[in-house]
Parts: structure tokens; C-alpha cells; sequence
């Protein structure tokens, strides 16, 4: 390190750094000597001095010696020079006397060789004895080794005091002053309105100019509009900023520079266009920012200039989670110096990268490199480079793609990411991540967290349950040890990959372990620290509640002793004081808990308890209520998606930011090929902000786009899809127009005529803006508008103008990006009514398909038609450079045609204009705007199009284009005419290519076909379609559909009964010539042990037998045929998943008929439900014989059935009458003998048993008979009947279409199997239509009956009973009993008797009357003990029935005596 500074040696300065050599160089170097060692982030002052008067001077000859330098003047300094203008020269030292900016002034300092040498300052420069003398004397105290150094110094400090004396000499101050002068001018810009801009400018001249910046001549004042515009001087460089550009600011802008010599000015113009549409103000850049180039002091002399580029830069980036990506790119500084190295900074989204075991960054000296070890969605974003060289920067920006890796388990839902600990303390650490943006096509069910303690790699879940929310508490963990966490999401196809770990995490509390902190200074006395009980804790509040949990933080108590404290957390329902112990076994370390297993919607309060081993201390006081669930919801979706074009393989797509979203953390982006209905998202890594731009898009393409946003409680819905967009290049205002000439002229209007613009912008002209001015004695006016909406033709008609007057115009075109430059003014042309009879000029003539020896002409009828209408026209040709008298007409009869082909008169590299002239009755009219000059040449790569018959026989057009502009198109023509709407044609362009399809060529097809490409110098061809043409392509269709083998059935495989593999294919036809090869992985087998061939030529059957699949087995079957010339193939792919599939499926067809040779089962185990509404299990077996056991198990117990199966119909069931909740489990059923055994399952719990009770629900609902009426005593009642009844099934009833509300009078219920609605004492209002709805779960069955009308019974004509008959007769046996009773009904009742519930059936001993349709006689001669029981009499008319029931008690007296003395007898006994 010595050896490589010892030239740059210098006295020690007054700032000069410390040091860093190591001891053992310290030691060879004099005291007073330092090596200056520099590093990229110092700046260096030089020429340090004690007044700012000396600065001045010193700058002012810095300058003049840089203007001598420039001229080559002669003074070169050297790397020593450059730092002896760092040391202190002497102050009294009078070098030069004669310098710029004072003759007196010392410019230079007397070098301080030794601190201790005082008789050094005093000397002269030019005493050299006296020097020389001391050197001496040094020499004789100092080692050989510094003498030779100072001797060296002192050299190179002489030849610095020489050349700069030498160099005053020549100084002069006349010289030196001189007026400003602009070395870099003010450069003029256009811009889009909300870009900023900045204004250059560099200036020389002494004094220094001040330099002062205009708006239209107003000076600008930066602070009437603070942040407006930015003004800086740095160095000569002088810079105007206007941000945030609007229309307003178009304006000239004058930097004027003034200095007592002078004043000087440079004028820019700054022009801002507005954009129709949604702006992107990142659109303009290329990624780069960068800061204006200074000057800035280097450690190797004054100011330099330093430019940074960037070489062979990354571009927009896409990975895969799991791979490995570098970005970099070629750092290029000027000018370069050694030793000086820039500082390299990465950013992602705005922060700095920092390395670690997934990034790493790496300086080779001049490239930049970033790698990532293995990618991750986290690594998705904006990369920045940033290189520093001092005082400012360049940068260079770029975005980064990672996508999802394949998932594991189709349909599976991608990897979360951004897991990390939001909390940590003794009892749970809290996880939080974000949501994917690819679900798998199912939506996330929720999420799973697992931990890893740090130094294993033993994975455990943390929750036995799916949970939604992004973040969770973590329980279970030990205290002071460290973990690390990973979340995988999981929806109805499985669990998707794991994220990213998230970094280590300690289960401390940090609070506490700075409470033990603060304990370890000082000691409390014991008879203070023991026997306290703990206080109640403060502060108790609820931090966090979601529907799986609540976290609770408190602070300690004040009263808590020197031990430590735990707590124990209590909760209650909200409105009672019935409190419970959360943690009894695991107390609380920390001052946080999170409850688990609370009921989600229910109200709770909390409080909390200190304890230690003094006891239990009061609790705190309760939290307000908390009802669990989660507050936090789920954004709405986005609105106003609004894509935008950016470049040719990205969109700009920006939306409306979800309105009262909480905690929003981002928006994902999804794209979809319109019409493929397939979504494909844009970012993986949740984007703030409306915007964004979506990269590797297909140019051509059209997209639509979708946006939704993302926080911890989950994905919003779906915003609406975008209008689709085109992907291709942003647009550009068009081109000004060109060629405006006056097609017709009338007394006060005239009608102009234009050519379109050379540059559309990328987009269709949608109009031309027309403005004209007046031209009086050749000075033209004020210019007006003519039209105020555009006009779309390239010719428009303008009114109201003065007869005889001049006129000039000019013409504006317009597309969806804004309007363009305005056209050259047009030459001046005079409004007169133009009275010829020959038409106008035709317009719009232009020129395509030029070729060597020819090219198309093209044109548009003249506006002013004549006296007559037009008949013709006629084409004239001269070369460009020719005089007008040598035009020559190409056609000698006019065309009606509006294009000529013009051939045979062409000379290759000769250029030419042409005109048309139009041709009417009166004659030919005036010629057209010249078209030209065109060169008649076949440009390099020329194409021309090409037609061509595919394997179809489908018969194209095609033409290819390597000239197209970014913004160019095709656009195909018949006889010239646009095909756009042709039904018989169909266009397809992608990229430089394009084609156009015939659907069924035909003679109408008869013509010219051409494509023209847009934006482009005519560049085009035709093809001619003609009879010949047409037959010869129409045979070429029909010989190309049957160059193959017709196949009807491609290659397929098929696992047959006992594993073996079946390969077969069908042609359509075999001939008897038909060869077939068979060939896998590119080599052809044969026939053999191990395949075995078969091909049945009448059907076209080709078959392969193989008898098992072998892992070598894996790869691609061909099948090859040849009928004569046709040829034909199939083929298919056994690779990878495919064939582990289809040889897993061989494998179980050999094992099922390995278990089909004993007892099986044809038919798993099913369930049916039986129209008595049981339900039936069945299986099918097979294969079975008398010995053959079958036993049915439900929870792996043994059902005893009492039925032998006897197997004759091969079918075993197991019948469930009244089937309920009950009979919910797992049945199994198993067959065996000694042949082997079988078994099948069927689980009826769950979603499996809630379909069999739907299904059981529906057959007692289809079992319902239909309503019928009943004329109970309190009123009617309406019925129906069922099977039987459960309680899934819900009964519903409706009146007049409306539910029927339930009252003391009107009841429903359920009675037995039948179901019944009773209303009491009915009214005229219970008229009408009721429904009985019987609704299993899925679907409503409904009963009907109408009690409208007539139907409705009037309660005063049913049939009932008024009265006569008791409810008790008791009667003694022997006696005849006579029962009278009234009943009433219109019409008449019938009346019947009932016994026990059972019709009487009336005989001699029990006889019954009715006469007069009122009274019925109830008669029982002689009773007995037999007649005693329950009647009942029965009427019924159409208007209801009533029964009125009596109970008769026959006794004998005997029995009622001898019953009557034993009650006495015990009475007696009581008594005594």
C-alpha cells in the first residue's frame, strides 16, 4: 500500500482524513506525512484558505487556467500538481503579483514541509542555497529512505511554483472578464399534460452570469406558485423544472444571462398536448430516472463532469416460484478513475434490497448484478438500480414477474405469501400473510399455519381447522425459544404448496424482559418482595377479534411483589355476572391472551386475575362486551376498470379504488383472452395504488381485464370485466395533412381537398379541423375556424366566404389521441363561381404496389362534376425532373375505373409523378395534385402475395411485410374496393403476416386482390383471379382434401378385464395394400411374446395387445400407415402422470379380477327409499355359493338381521323402516367363504346423510294424500295423511297465496302421519284456497283445496248433536237402558253408532232409531256387563260431521254390597 501512494505524498492539509495504514507503515513514514486514501462517498474541497476573498481569487484563476488549457496554451499538470493545489502554500509568498483578480495577491502558499520548521515559511522560492542548506541538515537527522522522499516533494513543489509563476505572467484581467455566452442552449419540448419538464441551459462568461428565467416575457416567480416551478444553478448547469404540466403552461420560455459585460438570451418552447383519455404518467419514460448531469469535486482535482450509462440492461423479467433469476446490466462511468468506485444500491418497490439467503447482490467493476437464489412471490416488483458518484445519481428501473409453481394437487389454490409476526410474547406469537391471487379454481376454504422451532425440521400444524382471516395467534409455544412459520390455503381440491418461511421469531415477552432488565440494578429488600398479593392489572381491552379468536392485552399490576406474576383471564355473558375461568390448567405469562372456542355471534365481557404464591388477587375490571366476529370486512370490489395501451406486449390498467376499505393491502389483476373465458392473473403480489401495467401480453391480441382488492378478511368480489383492448403500441396525434387544393369554387363557398397524413399516430382518423384566413394586397389576416365538428373526408365545403376575396387554408387531422399539427398553409386561392363545364380535378390520388417495371394509381371522382356527369378519366406520366410539356397519357380511351395499373412504360430507378384528369361531355377537366415522385424499383424484401391450397383444400390469400411502421396495417381490397364487410371472404393479420381466406371460391370471386399497407411508402401487392385461375385453384383444392389416410378414430388406450393394455385406431377405410408400423419411442416393434398385433380391414380396426405395463413401458406409440401414396398416423403420449395413471389403472383391473375369483361384490353398497318411505341398503354380489357368509356392521358393530339371505337374485339389502337421525352412521357390509372376502362401505354422516334424509323427505312428501275437510265440533279442520312423519320435514300452510298466521282459532299440527290446520268457529273470511306446502330441504310439494263458493260449510247447517245425550249412563245389570237425543243438519245428517271406537252393528238385545230426521233413540234391553264402554253417535252431512261420545258402567248390586262392607269393615278399622 506504501509503494502504490508514494507519488501522492503531500504535507498533512487542515482536513486531512485519519489514516489507514496499518502500525507496521505508520513507522516508515515521517510524522508529518499521511497517505490520502479516498472512498466513493467523499468530497473533497481543495485549495482550502483562510478568507473567502482568497477562494474568489483562487476559482477566478482556475477558470482562466482552464481557458489556457482549452486553447493549448501550455501549462499541463500533472497528478502532483493536482494535489499540491490541495496543500497550503505560503501566505506571505508574492509569486506573482500580476494575477487576475489582484495584482498584489499571493496566489499561491508556501509549502509546509515540517510543522517544526519555522525557518521554511519565512524563505524565498527562489533562495535555493539557503534551501539547499537546510535540506543538508535534514538530511544528516533523517533515515535515507525520507530524504529521498522530501528531496522528491520538493522537486515537484519547485516545478508547481515555476509553471504557476509562468503562468500569471501571461494572466491578465482585461483577459479574463468576458460577456455570457450559452455553451449548451435551452432545447424546445412537447409534452403530455401532468409530465413534468425541465429546461437546460450552460453558461459561460466573468463575472458569473445571473441568470433569470421568462414565461412570454414575464419573469417567473417561483413563489407565487410554490412547487410549480423549481429553479437550481449548480455549477454552470442552470436548470428550469415546471411540474405537473396543464395546458396553460404552453408558452415560449427565455433564459436570459447577464453580467456586467453583457446580456444574452435563449429562447425553448414548450409545448403540452392534452390526452383524450386515461393519462399514464409513467407511459413517457423507459424506466430510468435520472437526475440533470453536474459537476462535482473528485479527489483528483476540481470539478468534473461524470456521465453514467447504462449497458445491456434487463428488461421486464418473468420467473417461476423455485427457479433462479439474475438481473444486471453494464454500469458505464466517464470519466473513469481508479480507486473511486460508485455506490450500487437495488431497490424493490421503492426500498432498498437488502442481501440475504434469497437475494444476493454483486460489483464485478463494471457490471451490476442481482440473483435470486430461489424465487418467491415476495420477490415480485419494481427493481431499481441506483449508482451514486458523489453528490447524484442515474438509475435504471425495471419490473419483475414471478408466477405461481405447479401446484402438487390439481385444483389446488397457490402458495400464500409475506408471512410474518405482527406480535410475539410467552403465551402466542401472531401470523399474518396475504392471500394468493390464484385459488385453483375453487374458492380458499382457509388457511393452515405450521411451525418449525429454529435448529429442526420437524413441521407442526397450529390449527386443526381452516381459518380465514389473514392473521392468527400461535399458542403452544415455549417460552424463549425460537420459531419459524409457514401457511398453506387450502379449498375443496386439497392443500396448496406452503409459502415462504417467515424469519425466526423468539417467544419472549418484551416488556417484561425489560422489566427483569431494570431489576438486575437494584435489590428490594425481602420483607418489602414477599407475602404481597398482586393487584388487579389496568388497562384491560380488547386489541383484536375475528370469528376464531380474541386477543386481550392488559398491564401489570403496581402491587405485584418481586416474584413473578401470573394471570388468569375470566369471561361471562354479556348481561350476567355468571364469570368462568378461560385458563385453569395453563396460566398466563404475558400481558396478552388469545381466547379460542367462543361462539361466533355471541356477546362476551372479560377481566383478568393476577396470582402468585401469596394467592389470587382481585380481578380487574371487565372489558365492554365483545361479540366474536370479525370486524374487519371484506372490501368491495373495485369499479371502472379502464385499460389503456402501453406498448405492443403491455396495457396500462387502471380502476377506482374500493370505496371504505379497511386495511387494504393491495388489488390483483386478472387478464382473459376475449372469447377464451380463461383468466390468467397479471400479478402475484397484491399492487397499491389504481394503477398498474400488465406485461407479457400477445401483440395482437385483444384482452379484457378484471381488478379485486385484497385485505386480512379476504378477496372482494370480482369488479366488473374492462372493454376489451387491442394490445399494440400507445397512439400519437396524426401527422398534418398535405396537398390542399381547391376542388370546386362557388360566389361564396369553395370546397377544399387534402391527403390524408403520412403518420395515422396508431390509430384511425376519426376527423380534419379546417381553418382559413384572409389575404388582403398579400397580407394574410387572422386565421378563423371553418368547422367546428370535424369532417370526415379529405374533402370539405366551406361557406359564407366573400366573393372575389383570397383565401389561404390549413388543415388539422385528428384521432382518439388528440389533434395534430397543422398542415402547410396553403398557396392563396380566390372565391369566384367558377362557371366551366369540364369537372374539377379528381383527389386523393395515390400511389401502391411499385415495382421495377410498374405500379397501381389510384384516385377519387372530382367533387365538381361539370355541366354533365363525369365518363372518364385519363392517367399522364412524366419523370419528376421533366418540363411540363413532356407529360404523355398513358391510356388513349377513358377508364371508367378508379385505378390504373400503369405497365410497360416504367424504367427502373427513373423517378416519376402522375396526375388523372377527368373527362365529361364538354371535355377534360383540369389534372389532379400530382402523385410523387415515385421511383420505379422493386425495394429490397419486396413480397408479393402469395396464394396458397392448405391439407383442407381451404384456399388463401397471403402476404407478408418486413417494412411495416409500429402502427401499420393491412387492408385487402377487390377491384380496389374495400372486403371489409365481404361475407365470402375472412381476414386474419398477426404481426407482419397476414391472410385472407376464401369460404367458398366461386365466380364471384372473379378479380383483382390487393393489400395495401398502411403508414408505409406504398408498399402493397395484388393477385389476379381470372377463369384459368379459378379452375386450377378449385382442382388443386380437391386434390390436396385426400392426401391422407382418413382417420376415424385417433389412437387411444383401454385397460381390459384382467389388466391387459389394448392399443387401437380406426381408419375410415383399409385397402388391402393398407401397411401398418408400429413404433414406439422412435423405433419400430414387432409382434412377439410381449405384443401381439391385430388389423381387421373391414371395419379399419388396428389393435396392439400388451399384458401388463412395465415401467420401461413409459413413453410415445405410433401407429404408421400406407394405402398406396396416402399416408396416415396416429400417436400417442404415455409420459409422466399419464401413464403412472393408466398403469395404476392396469394394475387395479388385474386385482379386481383377482377379486372377482372369490365372493364380490358386482354393486357397492347404496341406499334407495321405498315408497313405504323406508330406506333400503342393497348391494349386488356375485360369484357367491351356499357357504358364502354375509354380515352387516353400522359403527363397527354387528346388525343382527333375521332374514337369511339365500342369494338367488344376487341382491342383498338391509331394510330401516322410519328412518331418522337416529340411524345416522357407517354401515359396511362384508361376504366371505373360503375362497376369500369382500367388503363394502357406505358413510351416511354428514352432507352424505343430510342427502338421504332430503331424499327420504321428498318420498313422505310425495306419500301425502290429498286435503280433505273435517267438521270437527269447534269448526273445520283440514288434513292430509302421510307414511309417516319426521321433523325434517317442514309443514308449511298458506291462505289465498299468503302464509297463514297461527291463532287460538287457527292451529296447525301434526297427529300420528296426519298433518292437519284447524279453524275454529269459521267466518266468511276464511273462504278461498288453502296450500299445504310440505318442503324436504331441496324443493316445496304442495296440497291444494279451495273452501271458496259453496264449498265453504256454513256452521249453522252441519251436521251435530244439540243435546240429550249424557257423557255417563251407569246403569244395574238387567235393566233396559233408553238413550234419547236431537240432532240438526241441512240436509239432513246421517246418523251412525259407534262402540269402542267400532261400528255398532244394532241386533235385538241393542236396537238404535232415527226418525224425523231430528231424533235419535238409543236402546239396550236387559244389560249386561258386557254392554259397559265407550259409544258414540255419529252425524254427517256434505257440511262436516260431529261424533258426541258417552261411556256406559253396568254394576251388579251384589258386588256394590259386598264392596260396600269392606269399606265399611276397613273404615271400622281405622277408627279403632
Amino acid at each position: 500500500m506504501l509503494e502504490d501512494y508514494s507519488s501522492k505524498l503531500s504535507p498533512q492539509a487542515k482536513r486531512a482524513k485519519k489514516s489507514l495504514l496499518s502500525g507496521e507503515e505508520k513507522e516508515n513514514l515521517p510524522s508529518d506525512y499521511v497517505v490520502p486514501i479516498f472512498s466513493g462517498r467523499q468530497v473533497h474541497v481543495s485549495g482550502i484558505t483562510d478568507t473567502e476573498e482568497e477562494r474568489i481569487k483562487e476559482a477566478a484563476a482556475y477558470i482562466a487556467q482552464r481557458n489556457l488549457l482549452a486553447s493549448e496554451e501550455g501549462i499541463t499538470a500533472s497528478k502532483q500538481s493536482a494535489v499540491s493545489k490541495q496543500s497550503a502554500v505560503s501566505k506571505q509568498s508574492a509569486v506573482s503579483k500580476q494575477s487576475a483578480v489582484s495584482k498584489q495577491s499571493a496566489v499561491s502558499k508556501q509549502s509546509a514541509v515540517s510543522k517544526q520548521s519555522s525557518a521554511s515559511k519565512q524563505s524565498s522560492v527562489s533562495k535555493q542555497s539557503t534551501s539547499t542548506l537546510h535540506q543538508e541538515e535534514a538530511f544528516e537527522k533523517k533515515s535515507r529512505k525520507v530524504a529521498i522522499r522530501e528531496k522528491a516533494e520538493r522537486l515537484s513543489l519547485t516545478k508547481t511554483l515555476e509553471e504557476t509563476e509562468a503562468f500569471h505572467r501571461k494572466l491578465n484581467e482585461d483577459h479574463l472578464l468576458h460577456a455570457p455566452e450559452f455553451v449548451i442552449k435551452p432545447r424546445s419540448h412537447t409534452v403530455w399534460e401532468k409530465e413534468n419538464v425541465k429546461l437546460h441551459c450552460s453558461v459561460s462568461g466573468w463575472p458569473e452570469p445571473r441568470v433569470t428565467w421568462y414565461k412570454n416575457q414575464v419573469p417567473i416567480n417561483v413563489h407565487a406558485n410554490p412547487g410549480k416551478y423549481i429553479i437550481e444553478s449548480r455549477y454552470g448547469m442552470h436548470t428550469l423544472e415546471i411540474n405537473a404540466c396543464d395546458f396553460e403552461d404552453t408558452a415560449q420560455y427565455r433564459a436570459s444571462a447577464m453580467n456586467v459585460k453583457g446580456e444574452l438570451s435563449a429562447y425553448a418552447s414548450v409545448v403540452v398536448k392534452r390526452y383524450k383519455g386515461e393519462f399514464d404518467e409513467t407511459r413517457f419514460h423507459a424506466g430510468v430516472s435520472t437526475l440533470p448531469l453536474s459537476f462535482a469535486v473528485t479527489p483528483y482535482g476540481y470539478a468534473s463532469k461524470f456521465e453514467i450509462h447504462f449497458d445491456d440492461k434487463f428488461d421486464v423479467s418473468f420467473g417461476r416460484e423455485g427457479e433462479t433469476m439474475s438481473l444486471g446490466c453494464r454500469v458505464v462511468i466517464t470519466p473513469e478513475i481508479k480507486h473511486f468506485q460508485p455506490e450500487i444500491q437495488w431497490y424493490r418497490n421503492g426500498a432498498p434490497v437488502s442481501p440475504s439467503k434469497w437475494v444476493q447482490t454483486l460489483w464485478s467493476g463494471d457490471r451490476a448484478t442481482l440473483t435470486f437464489s430461489h424465487l418467491n412471490k415476495e420477490d415480485e416488483g419494481l427493481y431499481t438500480i441506483r449508482v451514486r458518484m458523489g453528490e447524484y445519481y442515474e438509475q435504471y428501473s425495471a419490473y419483475v414477474f414471478v408466477r405461481d409453481a405447479d401446484a402438487e394437487i390439481e385444483g389446488a389454490p397457490a402458495s400464500p405469501l409475506d408471512v410474518v409476526c405482527l406480535d410475539a410474547n410467552k403465551d402466542y406469537i401472531i401470523i399474518s400473510w396475504k392471500q394468493p391471487a390464484v385459488d385453483g379454481g375453487s374458492p380458499i376454504l382457509g388457511y393452515f399455519i405450521d411451525k418449525c422451532e429454529v435448529g429442526t425440521d420437524s413441521w407442526s400444524q397450529c390449527n386443526d381447522t381452516p381459518v380465514k382471516f389473514a392473521r392468527f395467534p400461535v399458542t403452544g409455544l415455549i417460552e424463549g425459544r425460537s420459531y419459524i412459520f409457514r401457511v398453506r390455503a387450502v379449498n375443496k381440491n386439497g392443500i396448496g404448496l406452503p409459502s415462504r418461511v417467515s424469519e425466526p421469531v423468539a417467544a419472549l415477552d418484551p416488556a417484561e424482559k425489560a422489566r427483569l432488565k431494570k431489576c438486575v440494578l437494584f435489590t428490594i429488600p425481602c420483607c418489602f418482595s414477599e407475602g404481597i398479593v398482586p393487584g388487579p392489572p389496568t388497562d384491560l381491552s380488547v386489541t383484536e377479534a375475528t370469528r376464531s379468536y380474541v386477543v386481550l392485552s392488559w398491564k401489570p399490576p403496581g402491587q405485584r411483589g418481586h416474584e413473578g406474576i401470573l394471570y388468569f383471564v375470566e369471561k361471562c355473558d354479556a348481561g350476567t355476572e355468571n364469570w368462568q375461568r378461560v385458563n385453569t390448567e395453563l396460566p398466563v405469562k404475558s400481558p396478552r391472551f388469545a381466547l379460542f372456542d367462543l361462539a361466533e355471534g355471541k356477546s362476551y365481557r372479560f377481566r383478568v386475575r393476577c396470582s402468585n404464591s401469596a394467592g389470587v388477587g382481585e380481578p380487574s375490571e371487565a372489558t365492554e362486551v365483545t361479540v366474536v366476529g370479525d370486524k374487519l370486512d371484506i372490501p368491495k370490489p373495485p369499479g371502472k376498470i379502464i385499460p389503456s395501451r402501453n406498448t405492443d406486449t403491455s396495457v396500462i390498467v387502471s380502476w377506482e379504488e374500493s370505496k371504505d376499505a379497511k386495511e387494504l393491502v393491495g388489488y390483483y389483476i386478472e387478464a382473459s383472452v376475449v372469447g377464451s373465458g380463461k383468466w390468467e392473473p397479471c400479478n402475484n403480489n397484491p399492487v397499491k395504488g389504481p394503477r398498474f401495467t400488465c406485461h407479457g401480453l400477445a401483440t395482437g391480441q385483444s384482452y379484457i381485464f378484471r381488478v379485486r382488492a385484497v385485505n386480512a378478511a379476504g378477496l372482494s368480489e370480482y369488479s366488473q370485466d374492462s372493454e376489451a383492448i387491442e394490445v399494440k403500441a400507445a397512439i400519437a396525434a396524426p401527422s398534418p395533412p398535405c396537398d390542399i387544393t381547391c376542388l370546386e369554387s362557388f360566389r361564396d363557398s369553395m370546397v377544399l381537398g387534402w391527403k390524408q397524413p403520412d403518420k395515422t399516430g396508431g390509430a384511425e382518423i376519426t376527423g380534419y379541423y379546417v381553418n382559413y384566413r384572409e389575404v388582403i394586397d398579400g397580407v394574410p389576416g387572422r386565421w378563423r375556424e371553418a368547422n367546428i365538428k370535424a369532417v370526415s373526408d379529405e374533402a370539405y365545403k366551406i361557406s359564407n366566404l366573400k366573393e372575389n376575396m383570397v383565401y389561404q387554408f390549413q388543415v388539422a387531422a385528428m384521432n382518439i389521441a388528440g389533434l395534430g399539427e397543422p398542415s402547410a398553409v396553403s398557396q392563396c386561392f380566390k372565391c369566384e363561381e367558377w362557371t366551366i363545364a369540364v369537372p374539377g380535378p379528381p383527389h386523393n390520388v395515390k400511389y401502391s404496389e411499385v415495382r421495377k417495371t410498374s405500379l397501381v394509381l389510384q384516385w377519387k371522382p372530382p367533387i365538381h362534376s361539370g355541366r354533365t356527369p363525369v365518363t372518364g378519366y385519363f392517367v399522364d406520366l412524366k419523370e419528376a425532373n421533366a418540363k411540363d410539356d413532356q407529360w404523355r397519357g398513358l391510356n388513349k380511351a377513358a377508364i371508367k375505373n378508379t385505378y390504373l395499373r400503369v405497365r410497360g412504360c416504367l424504367k427502373e430507378g427513373v423517378s416519376y409523378v402522375l396526375r388523372v384528369r377527368a373527362v365529361n361531355q364538354a371535355g377534360v377537366g383540369k389534372p389532379s395534385d400530382l402523385a410523387g415522385p415515385v421511383v420505379a424499383e422493386t425495394r429490397p424484401g419486396t413480397k408479393e402475395v402469395v396464394v396458397n391450397v392448405d391439407d383442407d383444400g381451404v384456399i388463401s390469400l397471403n402476404f407478408e411485410c418486413d417494412q411495416m411502421a409500429p402502427n401499420s396495417q393491412f387492408n385487402w381490397s377487390k377491384d380496389y374496393v374495400s372486403t371489409e364487410d365481404s361475407p365470402r371472404l375472412e381476414v386474419e393479420s398477426k404481426g407482419n403476416k397476414t391472410k385472407m381466406t376464401f369460404k367458398d371460391l366461386g365466380t364471384e370471386d372473379l378479380g383483382i386482390y390487393s393489400c395495401d399497407v398502411t403508414d408505409t411508402d406504398g408498399i402493397g401487392s395484388s393477385y389476379l383471379i381470372d377463369e384459368e385461375e379459378l379452375k386450377r385453384l378449385l382442382a388443386l383444392s380437391q386434390e390436396h382434401k385426400f392426401p391422407t389416410v382418413p382417420i376415424k378414430s385417433e389412437l387411444a388406450v383401454e385397460i381390459l378385464e384382467k389388466g391387459q393394455v389394448r392399443f387401437w385406431m380406426q381408419a375410415e377405410k383399409l385397402s388391402g395394400n393398407t401397411k401398418v408400423s408400429y413404433i414406439f419411442n422412435d423405433k419400430e416393434i414387432f409382434e412377439g411374446p410381449k405384443y401381439k398385433m391385430h388389423i381387421d380391414r373391414n371395419t379399419g380396426i388396428i389393435e396392439m395387445f400388451m399384458e401388463k405395463l412395465q415401467d420401461e413401458d413409459e413413453g410415445t406409440y405410433t401407429f404408421q400407415l400406407q394405402d398406396g401414396k396416402a399416408t396416415g398416423h396416429s400417436t400417442l403420449v404415455l409420459i409422466g402422470d399419464v401413464y403412472k395413471k393408466l398403469q395404476k389403472e392396469a394394475e387395479f383391473q388385474r386385482q379386481e379380477w383377482i377379486r372377482k375369483q372369490g365372493p364380490h361384490f358386482a354393486e357397492y353398497l347404496s341406499w334407495e327409499v321405498t315408497g313405504e318411505c323406508n330406506v333400503l341398503l342393497k348391494c349386488k354380489v356375485a360369484n357367491i355359493k351356499k357357504e358364502t357368509h354375509i354380515v352387516w356392521y353400522k359403527d363397527e358393530r354387528e346388525i343382527s338381521v333375521d332374514e337369511k339371505h339365500d342369494f338367488k337374485d344376487g341382491i342383498c339389502t338391509l331394510l330401516i323402516t322410519e328412518f331418522s337421525k337416529k340411524d345416522a352412521g357407517i354401515y359396511e357390509v362384508i361376504l366371505k367363504d373360503d375362497r376369500g372376502k369382500d367388503k363394502s362401505r357406505l358413510k351416511l354422516v354428514d352432507e352424505a346423510f343430510k342427502e338421504l334424509m332430503t331424499e327420504v323427505c321428498k318420498t313422505i312428501a310425495l306419500s301425502a294424500t290429498d286435503l280433505k275437510i273435517q267438521s270437527t265440533a269447534e269448526g273445520i279442520r283440514l288434513y292430509s295423511s302421510v307414511t309417516y312423519y319426521l321433523d325434517d320435514l317442514k309443514v308449511n300452510w298458506f291462505h289465498n297465496g299468503t302464509p297463514v298466521k297461527y291463532t287460538d282459532r287457527v292451529k296447525s299440527g301434526v297427529t300420528g302421519e296426519q298433518i292437519w290446520l284447524q279453524i275454529n268457529e269459521p267466518t266468511p273470511n276464511d273462504k278461498g284456497k288453502y296450500v299445504m306446502e310440505l318442503f324436504d330441504g331441496k324443493t316445496g310439494h304442495r296440497k291444494t283445496v279451495d273452501l271458496s263458493g259453496q264449498e265453504m260449510p256454513m256452521l249453522a247447517d252441519r251436521a251435530r248433536v244439540v243435546g240429550g245425550l249424557p257423557d255417563v249412563v251407569t246403569i244395574q245389570e238387567g235393566k233396559a237402558l233408553n238413550l234419547t237425543c236431537i240432532v240438526w243438519g241441512d240436509p239432513t245428517p246421517e246418523v251412525s253408532w259407534l262402540k269402542n271406537e267400532k261400528p255398532l252393528v244394532p241386533d235385538d238385545h241393542c236396537s238404535v232409531k232415527f226418525e224425523a230426521g231430528k231424533t235419535a233413540y238409543f236402546t239396550v234391553s236387559g244389560v249386561s256387563t258386557a254392554d259397559s264402554g265407550k259409544y258414540g253417535l255419529v252425524v254427517k252431512n256434505k257440511y262436516g260431521s260431529e261424533i258426541s261420545d258417552f261411556t256406559i258402567s253396568v254394576f251388579i248390586p251384589e258386588e256394590e254390597a259386598r264392596k260396600a262392607t269392606e269399606q265399611a269393615q276397613k273404615g271400622n278399622k281405622k277408627a279403632k
